[in-house]
């Protein structure tokens, strides 16, 4: 009972110091770990480039994978762009073990006592994730090591040796062991760790411990099969595809390449079995990735066998297009995906606008109709990214990241009520149609002057937001005093009108509407340019 204790309070030490490790990691990254995801392509070659270097990040291959379900349920990435990131994920996981499996017991107390100093005694966001990154790596060890001083004593109890050692001559028990163990814990490299504290103290000898890793492998897919659950079916693909991609990779090396490899390993470290171990573990997912990668198709077509699309099946359209809560494992990625969702609706609630002046413009009841139908997309847009970013914002996140989930905040408000104003003009649109008011061909002219130049300022307002360019931003800022003169100008003729004779109260009513609405559709707009301004003068500071 003690020892059991023991080890899931070294356990528990390991698992709470590699997330402090990688939440540190993912907030240094931030923007990088973003632009790493961007450059994923057709080519499966970089998606596996993609998925090493970012599961090198977040410490976690079941992170990566749910990641990746996420972003196929968003729609955003394609099964054989998927395929390659699941492979990249199983290469970039080996780096815990390698990490590990090092004497770096002796460092774990200096890594402690530099991180706690940094960390106590520095103001500055930077250097405290850089304490969060040693406090993490301190923490692992010393949980690796109590994991190791909890098994010690297993040495002595024949029949706990006996049990593990018959792993080496019954590799299926061993694959149940090490699959049941990780679907458990929800971490291969948490199973893994537990190997090799039973390894590095001569209770587990190779032979043995080959049969459990690659049931590691397989039990690592669980928590991307749990992923999917109430996903698309190409989500479920995704999780299915990783799961078939391992266990091929499993029975590929228990048939032909066990002997090889324990060769191999034996005689880059005769006499450390936690090294070759790992090194296992490394050499059995990079040639795996090696010999399935030219077969990424097949594994493709495979999957859409074992998970059929119906010829009834309809999925149901969804209302956002980025965002998925599986893709909250990776904050910053998360945080780029909600900009671009951000955007979409900024697309929307620009249409709204185009169909309610145009109904006006042109008398068409069809636009206007358009219109109402787009402000009702962009009100369920609203309540969804608010929704996601409330939740992103009780994630690990840096400085920077969590002023830009701020500044979403207030910019998915703006654009919600530029769709309002929308919606007002199409409503006056509608009055000029049902009761038959004629503007002015002077008017229309004015309307169609002002509306034109406040499309312009929202359309650099949205570029401004999308690029991150604070010169467009800023040229937003000057345009919208231009509208502010408009305006006026429009008011001052339209009571010219009125002493004329040219126009009557009613339509004079419905005309200085449109104007204010117009104007109003311009203030929000600067509102979505400053945020931008704000946000990268905090950055300069």
């Amino acid at each position: 009972m003690e020892i059991a204790i023991n080890l899931m309070g070294g356990l528990g030490l390991f698992l709470y110091g590699m997330n402090l490790m990688a939440d540190g990691l993912q907030k240094s990254a931030g923007e990088k770990l973003k632009k790493i995801v961007e450059l994923l392509t057709s080519n499966v070659l970089m998606g596996v480039i993609v998925g090493a270097l970012v599961t090198a990040i977040i410490q976690s291959s079941s992170a990566t994978t749910v990641m990746v379900v996420g972003f196929v349920n968003a729609g955003i990435m394609t099964l054989p762009q998927a395929i390659g990131v699941i492979m990249g994920a199983n290469i970039g996981t080996t780096i815990t073990a390698q990490l590990v499996s090092l004497d770096l017991v002796g460092l774990a107390p200096m890594a402690l006592g530099v991180g706690i100093i940094l960390y106590l005694f520095s103001s500055k966001p930077k250097v405290k994730t850089i304490a969060e990154i040693f406090i993490g790596f301190g923490i692992l060890f010393t949980g690796m090591d109590f994991m190791k001083e909890a098994v010690a004593p297993l040495k002595e109890f024949s029949g706990f040796t006996n049990a593990l050692v018959s792993f080496g001559h019954n590799p299926i028990l061993g694959i149940l062991l090490g699959f049941g163990i990780t679907a458990i814990v929800q971490s291969s490299s948490a199973s893994m760790g537990m190997l090799l504290a039973l390894a590095s103290e001569g209770i587990l000898p190779l032979s043995s411990a080959l049969p459990i890793l690659y049931g590691e492998n397989i039990g690592t897919c669980v928590t991307s099969l749990i992923s999917s659950i109430g996903a698309s079916k190409n989500a479920k693909r995704a999780a299915t595809m990783h799961l078939t991609f391992n266990v091929i990779g499993t029975l590929v090396f228990m048939l032909l390449l066990s002997k090889p490899i324990t060769m191999v390993v034996t005689h880059l470290d005769p006499n450390d079995v936690s090294r070759q171990i790992a090194n296992a573990h490394t050499l059995f997912n990079i040639t795996n990735v090696i010999l399935l990668l030219p077969f990424s198709k097949l594994i493709v077509k495979l999957t859409m066998k074992l998970v059929p699309e119906k010829e009834d099946e309809i999925e149901e359209r969804k209302t956002v297009k980025f965002l998925d809560e599986r893709i909250l494992e990776t904050p910053s990625i998360a945080l780029s995906n909600t900009i671009k969702e951000t955007l979409r609706m900024g697309e929307k609630a620009k249409k709204a606008l185009i169909c309610s002046m145009e109904g006006v413009l042109e008398m068409s009841d069809a636009k206007i109709k358009k219109a109402f139908n787009e402000e009702i997309k962009i009100n369920e847009l609203q309540k969804a990214i608010l929704s996601f970013l409330l939740k992103l914002s009780k994630t690990t996140l840096n400085d920077d990241s969590r002023e830009g989930v701020d500044y979403l905040f207030n910019t998915v408000n703006d654009i919600e009520r530029i769709g309002d104003h929308a919606e007002n003009i199409a409503e006056l649109s509608e009055i000029i149609l049902t009761k038959e008011l004629k503007l002015s061909d002077e008017c229309k002219g004015e309307l169609t002057e002002i509306y034109n130049k406040v499309l312009s300022t929202y359309t650099y307002a949205l570029e401004s937001l999308e690029s991150n360019n604070v010169d467009l931003a800023l040229r937003v800022v000057k345009m919208e005093e231009q509208v502010d003169i408009m305006e006026k100008v429009c008011r001052q003729n339209h009571m010219k009108r009125l002493d004329e004779s040219v126009c009557t109260i009613d339509n004079g009513v419905v005309y200085l509407d449109i104007v204010s609405n117009l104007e109003r559709i311009s203030d929000h707009s600067v509102n979505i340019a400053q945020q931008v301004i704000k946000a990268n003068s905090n950055k300069v500071a």
